[in-house]
């Protein structure tokens, strides 16, 4: 696989929607917008190859002059020869809402969910969006940078369990 050559076909046929390429840590990435992501990560699945979706992760760049203050990661790998590539899709506070991937990869209504758990990222048209990690009803997300760090009180709710000398749980 010719990576920069993928690169640049990205660039062409999604002209409007790439904002950036380049590398970091000797991984190949591309900063993109949120409007067309299954189209971009349809191509870069079907036509690239990159076959793998290993990881989608959230990111909270509060206060860190990035256009958006979220970004939603796709680490995609093609799993042949052994490539790998990281897209991130931006997504604004005041509307933090991006296309869900999960007719394309398997793997990515799990990691969506997880997404929606800890920063409030909105899959659209995800199968089942609901906290993987925290129990129903939990207010806030707990990975966003304004989240405070001793919590906001969650601690004290959860019920506490002892045990007793014999170690049954009460």
């Amino acid at each position: 696989m010719d990576l920069k050559a993928v690169i640049e076909e990205l660039k062409k046929k999604f002209a409007d929607q790439v904002l950036s390429t380049g590398e970091h840590a000797g991984q190949p990435f591309a900063h993109v917008r949120r409007d067309r992501i299954v189209d971009i990560l349809r191509w870069l699945r079907d036509v690239a190859g990159f076959d793998l979706l290993a990881d989608l992760c959230g990111v909270d760049y509060l206060n860190q002059g990035m256009p958006e203050r979220f970004c939603v990661v796709y680490n995609l790998t093609c799993v042949k020869e052994s490539v790998r590539f990281r897209v991130k899709a931006f997504v604004p506070e005041t509307d933090a809402v991006i296309d869900s991937v999960a007719a394309l990869w398997k793997s990515a209504p799990w990691a969506e969910r997880e997404a929606f758990d800890m920063y409030g990222i909105r899959f659209r048209g995800h199968p089942d969006l609901k906290r993987i990690l925290l129990p129903e009803g939990y207010r806030g997300f707990p990975l966003r940078k304004d989240y405070p760090l001793i919590g906001e009180g969650e601690r004290q709710n959860f019920p506490r369990y002892t045990r007793d000398a014999h170690g049954t749980s009460h």
